[in-house]
């Protein structure tokens, strides 16, 4: 599935991902493949990225959780998620 992560000053990241792991107001929520479609408010936190890896472009901007898997996370105080057809949008501060 293709995500893309936006803030007012740049593009945080844009590529395939397995799955994220979004900071919603009433916790947590995983989106995989084929999820239906949503429109969620964020809340602060981290959004985190599943995937094999990130493209160098991008990797700047992201910690890795761990060594053993390949989560990439991304910190924000506040957004907002549009997912829907495999695509993604988050948009956030």
């Amino acid at each position: 599935m293709n995500i893309k992560i936006l803030t007012p000053e740049y593009v945080v990241f844009e590529g395939e991902v397995d799955s994220v792991l979004l900071p919603g107001k009433h916790g947590e929520f995983h989106i995989m493949k084929n999820h239906a479609g949503i429109v969620s408010s964020l809340v602060g936190g981290k959004v985190k990225l599943y995937a094999k890896a990130i493209n160098e472009a991008y990797a700047k901007n992201f910690t890795k959780e761990n060594e053993k898997d390949s989560v990439f996370s991304y910190p924000i105080t506040s957004g907002v998620v549009e997912f829907n057809h495999n695509k993604g949008i988050i948009l956030c501060e």
